[in-house]
């Protein structure tokens, strides 16, 4: 698992197996909590694992902070330590890191690749061109022909800071009347649907300017089999030969359909089964998981009415860089005339559009 981890997780852990025991426990959790079916242990409740994560977080954020009377004392005795504050939002950080960059590659690693790197770096991703060299006609007794020459292209991302600040009593998560698990499961939540939204943002503006050409664009209007085909084929022969897949919500899958109005399925049908055909004309189907949209009730970010079609082989379409671990900082209790405590979260991440990577879009 350690060979998996964030470098600046494993140099937090640094070998130490109560910590690696605690990302353990948090993944666990985590994906119990999201419901990623297959990747949790079904023996015990998302309420048992709670309880047991709490117990094991402050185990932790004491042996960390070197007050090893905390313990078995009553929470005054070790309540305004300022190093157990420190402490307990240097492990919320390091367990963001550890399921951040898993837990988006699920909503938009699809089309999205990723990248972790150090505090105060940029990442640079090469663009490689997508023509081919042209073949000329030649004579048996010509030497050469016009010499091609192709140059690669660069784009460089630079990570900007996000926050999150939160009302937070230490007293009542160390003390446990309030759930510290469930905290860092709701910022990384937060962290994420940001992220997921930024970049989903981008990717659609992206797509909605591509060409609309009859016959030779990328983008249609209106979807009918032929033009789906079409496209797949445009898209995966430009793409070198990467497949494409045809991507979108549940809601617009349910137009992904054979024309032919004939066909029939059962009650057991993947059709009803998932709510969109797993695959068509040998293109697979996959569907996109919704977003909430925050400060919007109710509201959802993915547009119902796109299909896109992507080679996930081929180039990705946006570059992702988060740059170097979660930061907090916690204010202490009379630093407020109310006594209450305040909490920040910062992430440093960037994105942008670097491909040589074709795709298409259908609008509904």
């Amino acid at each position: 698992m350690e060979n998996k981890l964030p470098s600046n997780v494993v140099n937090f852990a640094a070998g130490h197996q109560s910590t690696l025991d605690l990302i353990k426990m948090f993944t666990d959790y985590w994906n119990h909590s999201t419901k990623k079916e297959g990747h949790y242990d079904v023996n015990f409740s998302l309420a048992e694992k709670e309880e047991k994560l709490n117990a094991a977080l402050k185990k932790e954020i004491i042996w960390r902070a070197n007050v090893p009377y905390a313990v078995d004392q009553p929470v005054e005795t070790w309540f305004f330590n300022r190093n157990i504050a420190s402490e307990a939002f240097a492990v919320v950080g390091m367990l963001i890191d550890v399921i951040l960059p898993e837990s988006i590659i699920e909503t938009i690693g699809i089309y999205s690749d990723i990248r972790v790197i150090g505090w105060g770096d940029s990442a640079s991703f090469d663009v490689e061109p997508r023509d081919l060299f042209t073949v000329s006609k030649a004579g048996h007794a010509q030497k050469t022909s016009e010499v091609k020459k192709q140059f690669r292209g660069q784009v460089t991302v630079v990570p900007e800071m996000r926050e999150i600040t939160v009302g937070v009593s230490l007293y009542r998560v160390l003390s446990g009347k309030e759930s510290l698990a469930a905290f860092v499961a709701k910022a990384v939540r937060s962290m994420e649907t940001q992220l997921t939204v930024d970049v989903y943002n981008l990717f659609a503006t992206t797509m909605s300017n591509l060409d609309s050409t009859a016959t030779t664009g990328l983008q249609v209007s209106g979807y009918t089999e032929d033009s789906l085909i079409r496209l797949c084929e445009q898209v995966g022969a430009w793409n070198m030969g990467a497949k494409p897949i045809v991507m979108g919500t549940s809601i617009a899958l349910l137009n992904v359909l054979p024309d032919d109005a004939n066909y029939r399925y059962t009650l057991d049908d993947k059709y009803t089964v998932l709510g969109y055909i797993p695959t068509i004309a040998g293109y697979d189907v996959m569907r996109l998981p919704q977003v909430a949209k925050i400060g919007t009730p109710f509201d959802r970010v993915l547009d119902d009415t796109k299909l896109w079609i992507v080679s996930p082989g081929s180039q990705k379409l946006i570059k992702v860089v988060l740059e170097g671990s979660a930061l907090s900082n916690t204010t202490q209790n009379f630093e407020n005339s109310d006594l209450t405590q305040t909490s920040t979260l910062w992430k440093s991440y960037g994105y942008a559009v670097c491909t040589n990577s074709v795709a298409g879009l259908i609008a509904l």
